[in-house]
């Protein structure tokens, strides 16, 4: 297993493919990186040397924001639209989509399962009825 600014890679992967698996970095930044360090593509983590290694680590750390630090920087984003109180940031604190998608017929993923609401029967209304007799009468 390689380590690769923290995280905990499987050997066999591919080196472009591995470090997709660090937070921050997807497909297109990962094959920026290795043209930059001139790694070659089909190579696996487990073929790099220490040094390619080393040398990884420190140009991931010098020039990107990765991992915890990325994720820091997004929750303080977050808050501070919160804050502030700005739409978007009102929309993170009710649990709702923010970049203005509907929610009349979608947004299950935010707002969690269907609660079906069902209509009151003529009994049941007139149960609450009753009950609100009872306190006014008290």
């Amino acid at each position: 297993m390689a380590r690769v600014f923290g995280v905990i890679i499987d050997d066999n992967y591919r080196v472009e493919y591995g470090l997709t698996k660090i937070y921050g970095i997807g497909w297109s930044r990962a094959k920026k990186i290795i043209a930059d360090l001139k790694i070659d593509e089909k190579k696996r983590l487990k073929d790099l040397s220490e040094e390619e290694l080393r040398e990884l680590n420190n140009y991931l750390r010098d020039n990107y924001k990765l991992e915890g630090e990325l994720r820091e920087e997004i929750k303080n984003n977050i808050d501070r639209l919160k804050q502030i109180r700005s739409y978007r940031g009102l929309r993170h604190m009710q649990g709702l989509p923010v970049r203005g998608q509907r929610t009349r017929s979608n947004a299950r993923t935010k707002r969690g399962r269907r609660r079906t609401v069902s209509t009151f029967t003529k009994e049941m209304w007139a149960k609450i009825e009753q009950i609100e007799k009872q306190k006014k009468n008290k």
